[in-house]
């Protein structure tokens, strides 16, 4: 009917543009603005409770999942701080929903992905390196404290990030290392298991006695106190070269850290310099013997 007022379907309502039930309370009370405050408390409540819950609940479960894996705290840290943003965001979304902000919850979300792509490309090293830095943590093929060798350099693992890792160099200068260059190469942890082998190659004269050599290249070994008798020394000719024999020894070290290895080497070679010396065994060097004539050319006449 003309004039009659126009009947509205509550079926066809917005729901994004619903008021929140503590709105519709607080405009019946007649407070003003009572759909927004409403809307902004129902948020914030919201948010609360799940982050509360994501603290309470979630990160507990992820710290026993990440202990079970054996993580170290320095690994655990980033994870924790990974997982309580990935609650805060869940909790956004939900307390956005909840608020009755949906349209606003779908602009946010066009904006943000439109976002993450144009920092995607912006950032692919920095990605790169953050992944990388995952893979760390998970495959563990190091840990603070470790000393690694990589791409012609060593030294000592000092921190690990998301992003980079730094190493303290044995001339005491810091590196720090994006993590995609410790995960595309090849990485030496000498440190990784409980013991070390390490080999030295002690040059003798072909005219000296081998089995001799042999013996007391074994025998300083199986006296130093930091070398395992298990697995035994051993030695073996390994060179032919131009002026020596070359007769390789293997050690064993226990729990080795490079401070302990380099003092152990250079102990164990003294003294079998020093027996050597005794037993009148040569370690030679390379000669070299130059032959042929001398010319002495007059010097040219000096003109008047």
């Amino acid at each position: 009917m003309a004039g009659s007022p126009m009947q509205v379907d509550p079926t066809e309502v917005d729901p994004s543009t619903a008021s929140t039930p503590l709105g519709e309370v607080l405009l019946e009370f007649g407070v003003p603005f009572g759909d927004l405050i409403g809307a902004g408390v129902t948020f914030l409540v919201v948010l609360f409770a799940i982050y509360l819950f994501g603290k309470i609940v979630i990160i507990p479960i992820v710290d026993r999942f990440l202990n079970r894996y054996g993580l170290e705290p320095h690994a655990r840290r980033p994870l924790q701080k990974i997982t309580t943003v990935i609650v805060v965001f869940i909790g956004l979304g939900i307390a956005f929903g909840a608020a009755g902000f949906g349209n606003l919850l779908q602009s946010v979300a066009t904006i943000a992905a439109a976002a993450t792509l144009a920092i995607g490309f912006a950032l692919q090293d920095v990605i790169k390196n953050f992944v990388a830095g995952i893979f760390i943590f998970a495959d563990r093929p190091f840990k603070i404290g470790d000393w690694i060798e990589w791409d012609g350099h060593s030294g000592i693992v000092e921190d690990i990030s998301f992003r980079v890792s730094r190493v303290r160099t044995f001339d005491n200068e810091l590196l720090t290392v994006p993590n995609s260059n410790l995960t595309d190469g090849v990485i030496k942890n000498p440190v990784a298991k409980e013991t070390l082998r390490l080999k030295f190659l002690f040059g003798i004269g072909y005219g000296d006695d081998i089995d001799k050599a042999s013996e007391i290249i074994v025998e300083e070994a199986e006296a130093h106190p930091e070398i395992l008798e298990d697995p035994a020394p051993s030695v073996r000719l390994t060179e032919l070269a131009d002026s020596s024999v070359g007769l390789q020894s293997r050690i064993w070290v226990d729990n080795p850290n490079r401070s302990d290895f380099v003092k152990i080497r250079a102990e164990y070679v003294t003294s079998v310099k020093k027996r050597f010396d005794e037993e009148d065994i040569e370690i030679p060097f390379p000669q070299r013997t130059l032959s042929g004539d001398v010319e002495m050319a007059a010097p040219p006449e000096i003109a008047d």
